[in-house]
């Protein structure tokens, strides 16, 4: 086959768009998209290094294997070497661990099943993981352990013709599935090869059914098909089912523009393009660890420094690692000697005993381990806390024989509920905790509304029905319940919006009440500060500073203000019973200026919002606990 022009200068176009997506999504809201476009060049690739083989009798699938390996491997786990050199001098245990797992599973081409069950793609959280974007590595990997055995199986009982019909109903097979398990089981759809194998198999069908173009259509197909990537770059957003149906439009424009087979096009053929595509694969690899320096270290207009050090380290990738020749595989025997092979062992190796040893963390002294043991959570937090659905009455009961206590909210009431109990334990007074993930104050809610709504309507009848409780604490992550993780100014804000925020405020103000009216005391909690990176990040970045220290600062009150604005504002103007006590976790949190991520040497949170047990701790000195009276009893939370 001889080099196109028209497939480097899509890659330029794909990798550029990956590459300001991930440095700011606003640019290009689509430009993730551009993975797909570099599945359709694969697919159309490796379609046809396979299919020419089968034809003529001359394909050898450990040949095949050996040079994807040749390709893909050399420079990835030099990616992944010097992330894990960086990682001991730079990074905290925790984290050093995970992103030794994060090598090992990128080099071994199961990352993207480690990332689909640790956090979304577009999760804040994606921002910690260093190696986030080689799960499309894995993904076309397996693609290339698959995809040439399926065909070698089926040549036997098929005709070559009929075998490349094969690939054509494959595609629409696939795609009718991606566009319904996108929207069914979002996570994993955009992760697995299911979901992602049409892409590929899409661009397999233009090298098996070439079109054969006159000058003028030539162009005119060329020009359709990259402006079906450029829509799709910024017309999808994060919030597009993705790879659903929509994915169509840049795989369609990938397509068009290979069937094309326009070599003379300036907008893909410039001088620009090609040097871009030609290391677009090292520059990939590369960009993403440069935006998680910047979101680390919280650089102001990172993007000036970090687009042109992303695309210089690429050149050196490509120019010292890329381009080093390794030897073709003449006999199976000689496999042992495939150098990248045992590139991926030690790096895999590496970083297991990295993983084995805790993230080394015989690197830090006894102060620094102490602080990061602190940001822990409940015990209990996996046993007790709920995001699913299950019948409010199980809800775990702690310690005292006496369940005079409830607590009630969503996952920043679980550390709460713990310290709690541990606190009431001496007076043998015990805390019923009700929590379910990410569940909004819903009680207003029509009944068919969801999970969430039907257990927190069943959670309160539970709480005023159960006549042992005669005090209750309500939290919850109000702005989160609002717009998600968005920063707004009330003035901003859309008709739905507006709608939204008096719908929760109307349900929580509905609940207080009732509680009220049934209970002793209610003492609800304003909004727990949240801090601007996880709270290990946080430390990691004094230590290198200061190797001594005892406090952290996490944000300031002007950004817990802002955030919070519509919530604040609404419990500064409410008028509630006066058995209703409002409960402010910013005092024992902040000062007039700042809000502190470690006080005293210890953790306040475990991530960047929830409280540790630590954090829980410093508030619930807030709640006034004098009518507790000493006891003795129970020790273990109990599901009833």
């Amino acid at each position: 086959m001889h080099f196109r022009y028209d497939i480097n200068g899509l890659r330029a176009i794909a990798v550029i768009a990956v590459v300001l997506f991930h440095f700011n999504p606003g640019w290009m809201p689509g430009g993730f998209a551009g993975v797909d476009v570099f599945f359709v060049i694969s697919g159309f690739l490796m379609t046809g290094i396979i299919f020419r083989g089968l034809e003529d009798n001359s394909f050898g699938i450990v040949r095949f294997y050996v040079a994807r390996a040749n390709r893909i491997i050399p420079a990835l786990a030099c990616l992944c070497v010097v992330l894990l050199v960086f990682g001991w001098f730079c990074l905290m245990p925790a984290e050093y661990s995970l992103l030794a797992k994060h090598a090992a599973s990128s080099v071994t081409f199961i990352s993207n099943f480690m990332y689909w069950q640790e956090a979304g793609y577009f999760d804040a959280a994606s921002h910690e993981k260093w190696l986030l974007h080689t799960w499309s590595l894995s993904v076309e990997w397996q693609f290339y352990l698959l995809y040439p055995l399926l065909l070698l199986a089926l040549k036997p009982f098929f005709s070559f013709d009929n075998l490349k019909r094969l690939v054509v109903v494959g595609t629409v097979i696939g795609f009718a599935y991606s566009a319904y398990a996108s929207v069914k089981w979002p996570n994993p759809s955009y992760y697995l090869l299911p979901t992602r194998s049409w892409e590929l198999m899409f661009g397999g069908v233009a090298y098996l059914y070439p079109w054969a173009l006159k000058p003028r259509p030539q162009n005119l197909l060329n020009v359709t098909g990259l402006l079906c990537i450029a829509c799709s770059y910024f017309f999808i957003t994060n919030a597009t089912p993705w790879p659903g149906y929509a994915a169509i439009l840049p795989v369609l424009g990938a397509y068009l523009v290979i069937v094309a087979n326009q070599q003379q096009s300036w907008l893909t053929n410039n001088r620009a393009f090609q040097a871009l595509g030609k290391w677009s694969y090292s520059i990939y690899l590369w960009h993403w660890p440069v935006v998680v320096v910047g979101y680390r270290y919280d650089i102001s207009h990172w993007w000036i420094y970090g687009l042109p050090l992303s695309v210089l380290l690429g050149v050196i990738s490509y120019r010292y690692v890329e381009s080093m020749k390794w030897p073709s595989l003449k006999y199976t025997r000689d496999i042992i000697k495939v150098k990248p092979a045992w590139m991926m062992v030690v790096v895999t190796l590496g970083g297991l005993m990295i993983v084995n040893s805790r993230g080394v963390s015989s690197r830090f002294d006894e102060q620094i381990l102490a602080m990061l043991d602190s940001a822990s959570f409940s015990p209990y937090r996996e046993q007790c806390h709920i995001d699913d659905y299950q019948p409010p009455h199980k809800s775990c009961e702690y310690f005292g024989d006496d369940i005079s206590w409830a607590v009630f909210g969503d996952s920043h009431t679980v550390e709460l509920a713990y310290a709690l109990a541990e606190k009431l334990k001496p007076s043998n007074q015990g805390v019923k905790h009700y929590s379910f993930s990410g569940c909004a104050p819903s009680l207003l809610q029509k009944e068919n509304s969801g999970r969430c709504t039907k257990w927190y309507k069943e959670a309160l009848e539970d709480i005023v029905a159960d006549t042992r409780i005669k005090n209750v604490v309500v939290n919850h992550r109000y702005a989160y319940s609002f717009f998600g993780n968005q920063l707004k100014e009330p003035s901003t804000l859309t008709e739905k919006e507006q709608n939204k925020v008096v719908r929760v405020e109307k349900s929580l103000d509905a609940v207080i009440k009732e509680l009220a009216a049934a209970k002793d005391n209610v003492y609800v909690l304003y909004p727990f500060p949240e801090i601007k990176r996880p709270v290990v990040a946080l430390i990691s970045n004094e230590y290198l500073q200061h190797s001594k220290f005892e406090q952290v600062l996490g944000s300031s009150v002007q950004d817990y203000n802002e955030q919070n604005r519509i919530i604040i504002e609404h419990f500064n103007n409410s008028k509630y019973p006066a058995n209703v006590k409002l409960i402010k976790p910013q005092d024992a949190y902040c000062d007039d200026q700042q809000c502190l991520a470690v006080k005293a040497g210890k953790a306040l949170y475990f991530d960047d919002n929830h409280p540790s047990v630590y954090g829980a701790e410093q508030v619930v000195e807030l709640l006034p606990l004098h009518n507790a009276q000493p006891a003795t009893s129970g020790t273990q939370a109990t599901t009833k």
